[in-house]
């Protein structure tokens, strides 16, 4: 597909993001056409580049994170570097600035809406931030690993004999990506719908992962419940992950009845629906232990793959605990392409997730791997902000860009 014909292509958005939930919400925007341009510090660019694993040097994080960009460097904390950010936003008429400092740092470096919406009156600014723009936690550091914890998800994830458990990746900072970038597309949608000026989209990663906690507030405020750890198990029974002969796992979700039964079937235990603690789906409930383990040992007899094939025939949701390795060669996300090969000038071809989600008229793509630090600045100086190479020179020289 042209690159003209992406679903958001004609969309500039200058992407001042930094580390994981911001350059991701402009990350997501990229892969439906967006002309990107990520601003990073000079000499040490985005943190993110510093995270993770590298190959070569080159920062495997960024690769992903920054793919669809073209990267610019600017010292925003130099008032050249900041004047350089407004003729941007001016040349370009920019209609989307992605910005994830602590609150008030754009204001204190006159970088305010109010200054930037005259440079481009439609300009939607997305801010993104560990609790808000306002309220008593608004200037404390924020971190994804600090909304797992507060936003009630680290209490109940874990063994209900273990500790509060935070994920092994950046899950607060994707759903605050996730979230903003429906807010960004909502606040376009609304500028073009009527009258054509921006509006500021504050994205809290606190916020974003309560949201998903939702239900759990519904049930607290109607019934008093206040959920606790329980490892793998939720309101349905039997649902949890099971050991098989060969030493692996599989997870079984018998979400519903008509699952139950042919899950109890196929393992030649239909009379276990004659039992009363078994009946229904909340007698399983209450009865949990003991279903486990009545599933459990009958899952113990069987190799994990030719157990997933028994109970797929029977049409039992079941699926095995799969590894990044096991992903990579999984036959159903390679018909659907969901990891992609992607060309890159430093490190040849890069294995990624493809552009989710799926569109059936205009699609997104990946066009490019994130770029090396500033490897445009002289590009988008000369030909959008028309400076000369002598003035080029002189801002490298003297570090604001």
């Amino acid at each position: 597909m042209a690159e003209d014909r992406l679903p958001l292509a004609g969309l500039t958005v200058i992407d001042c993001g930094q580390v994981i939930a911001g350059p991701t919400l402009a990350m997501l925007l990229g892969d439906f056409g967006a002309d990107v341009i990520k601003v990073e510090n000079p000499g040490t660019g985005d943190q993110v580049r510093n995270f993770g694993k590298a190959k070569d040097g080159v920062s495997l994080f960024s690769k992903l994170i920054s793919r669809n960009k073209r990267s610019i460097t600017l010292n925003l904390r130099d008032e050249r570097g900041q004047d350089l950010l407004c003729r941007l936003i001016e040349k370009t008429k920019a209609d989307v600035l992605i910005e994830s400092f602590r609150p008030g740092t754009f204001d204190q470096w006159n970088l305010s809406y109010n200054r930037l919406s005259k440079l481009s009156p439609g300009l939607v600014l997305a801010r993104v931030s560990g609790f808000g723009q306002e309220g008593p936690y608004r200037n404390r550091p924020g971190f994804g690993t600090l909304a797992e914890a507060m936003s009630g998800f680290a209490d109940i994830t874990g063994q209900a004999d273990g500790p509060p458990t935070l994920p092994p990746f950046a899950l607060a900072d994707n759903f605050a990506a996730l979230y903003g970038a429906l807010g960004v597309l909502a606040a376009l949608r609304g500028r073009d719908a009527r009258g054509g000026r921006g509006q500021i989209v504050d994205v809290s990663l606190l916020e974003s992962l309560t949201a998903v906690l939702g239900v759990y507030f519904v049930e607290y405020d109607q019934l008093g419940i206040v959920p606790k750890r329980h490892g793998n198990r939720t309101a349905s029974a039997p649902r949890n992950t099971y050991k098989t002969s060969d030493g692996r796992w599989v997870a079984i979700a018998a979400s519903t009845q008509s699952i139950a039964e042919r899950l109890f079937a196929v393992m030649g235990r239909p009379d276990i629906l004659k039992d009363p603690r078994f009946v229904t789906n909340r007698d399983r409930v209450k009865n949990v232990e003991a279903i486990d383990e009545i599933v459990g040992e009958w899952v113990g007899r069987h190799a994990r793959d030719a157990l997933v094939e028994i109970l797929v025939r029977a049409e039992v949701a079941v699926g095995p605990v799969m590894d990044v390795a096991d992903l990579a060669i999984d036959p159903q996300l390679r018909h659907r392409k969901t990891l992609v090969k992607v060309a890159d000038d430093e490190l040849d071809e890069i294995l990624m997730p493809d552009v989710q989600p799926k569109l059936s008229e205009t699609p997104g793509r990946i066009r490019r791997a994130g770029p090396p630090l500033g490897r445009d600045t002289a590009d988008i100086l000369a030909t959008t902000l028309g400076l000369d190479a002598r003035e080029i020179e002189a801002l490298r020289a003297e570090k604001v860009i």
